[in-house]
């Protein structure tokens, strides 16, 4: 299928982050957009308002008569999120449709592109965006299809002028083995969705053959220690490494880095979002379009005005009384950096934090993990595990993640009794987290502690 032909485009779980890119993207392009999604968000709401249709029935009823028929300028893709048992998965399937994973179009869309490709465990949304917006400011531009709503740009997809083309590689289900990246970024390799790799090990066969599939004459980017062969690696404050961050510091709030590397030094870089694991991403951003000779001045400049990604260290209330952060950490390391940040930046602050645990299998796999970076934490509520696309599994639940904890302040709630105990105890320091439906508590959270 070339992209030309395409006309019409059908998105099974239009309403997911990255599927909602690319509904946007064909919507852009002229094509007729539609799919469907189980649930209503302020994402599929945001869709609707631009024009594209979404249901929320599985029912093969709600297809529309242009799509009930295969041709070839019709494209339908689905993601891997949504049930094999869905009805309008297999109306599609029995009535000769070929069905297109989120990943393979992704592939087909930057074939014909320079692209570049941020993949890892953690990292990657706020690496992409960074990379896309220091491309965007400096005035070099590029298109981009973003794993978060961009705070610069309020999209999570971004239109350019250019052959250059940002894209977050995601790592769920081989999908980034779709890409074949003219610069690639890997951010980290640390053990998740072992219920699809099984194993480590497999994982990081995996990130290797995606660092092979680099076009001929590419650049790799990946994290000092990684156990990746070749390319130029990166680091907080470690000089072994081929660019690293230097005279990190906090002034009113901002945090200030020295960059070093063999060929270029960039000296009192100000960053417009907060966190030692973004001044990390930073470098590596730095490092990948250095190598699109983008110039130190204007990358100063950039990284100064760049706001971020929604839902990763989001500051959602920030007065005198209360500070309130939302993040999308979802892994025991990402809530590592997390709250290791906000410790650095508040230390006389005592610190609440709401956590919903996504998925069962990921609770089960790293709760000693889990139980650790949260007793790090002053007091503690937990909400039940999101389930995603899983059923439950005996044994695996949120009190399993109480009972491993040293914290004595801890509980565990449900959204609305959350809610009702922040407004009363008004916390000084506030950290909602975690990639499940929590979203829905930021207005409510939000409300409360700014009296509104």
């Amino acid at each position: 299928m070339e992209l030309h032909d395409i006309k019409r485009v059908y998105l099974i779980g239009i309403g997911g982050i990255g599927m909602s890119g690319l509904a946007r993207y064909f919507h852009h392009l002229g094509c007729i957009v539609c799919g469907y999604d189980k649930t209503s968000t302020d994402l599929t709401n945001q869709l609707h308002n631009e024009g594209i249709q979404v249901v929320f029935e599985d029912h093969a009823d709600y297809i529309p008569m242009s799509f009930q028929k295969p041709c070839s300028d019709t494209l339908i893709i689905y993601t891997p999120a949504v049930p094999k048992d869905s009805h309008i998965v297999n109306y599609f399937k029995s009535h000769g449709f070929e069905l297109f994973k989120r990943s393979q179009v992704l592939g087909l869309i930057s074939k014909s592109s320079f692209t570049i490709a941020v993949a890892g465990t953690h990292g990657k949304t706020t690496t992409s965006t960074m990379v896309a917006h220091l491309l965007k400011a400096s005035g070099n531009d590029c298109s981009a299809f973003l794993g978060g709503i961009s705070s610069n740009y309020q999209t999570n997809v971004l239109y350019g002028k250019n052959n250059v083309m940002v894209v977050e590689a995601d790592e769920y289900d081989r999908s980034f083995l779709t890409l074949f990246p003219d610069v690639a970024i890997i951010t980290s390799m640390d053990a998740d969705h072992l219920d699809i790799y099984g194993d480590h090990a497999h994982l990081t066969e995996s990130f290797k053959l995606f660092a092979s599939q680099i076009k001929p004459g590419g650049t790799l980017v990946h994290k000092n220690g990684l156990p990746l062969d070749g390319g130029y690696t990166y680091a907080f404050e470690d000089e072994t490494a081929d660019a690293h961050a230097s005279n990190v510091r906090i002034i009113d709030g901002d945090f200030y880095f020295d960059y070093n590397s063999a060929a270029v030094n960039i000296t009192d870089i100000r960053m417009g979002i907060a966190g030692t694991h973004n001044v990390e991403n930073a470098v590596a951003a730095i490092e990948a379009v250095l190598k699109l000779n983008i110039s130190p001045e204007n990358i100063k400049a950039a990284l100064a005005s760049f706001r971020g990604v929604k839902r990763r260290f989001e500051y959602i209330v920030k007065t005198p009384e209360h500070i309130y952060i939302d993040d999308y950490a979802h892994h025991p390391e990402e809530l590592r950096a997390c709250i290791s940040s906000i410790k650095r930046l508040y230390p006389a602050k005592k610190l609440t934090a709401i956590f919903q645990p996504h998925l069962f299998t990921r609770t089960r796999d790293f709760a000693d993990g889990f139980a650790e970076v949260l007793d790090m934490v002053d007091e503690l509520i937990l909400l039940e595990i999101y389930p995603a696309r899983e059923l439950p599994i005996e044994g695996v639940d949120s009190q399993m993640l109480l009972n491993r904890m040293h914290l004595q302040n801890k509980r565990i709630l449900s959204k609305e009794a959350a809610v009702a105990a922040i407004a009363s105890e008004k916390p000084e320091l506030l950290l909602t987290v975690g990639a499940g439906d929590i979203d829905t508590l930021v207005q409510p959270l939000k409300q409360v502690l700014s009296n509104e």
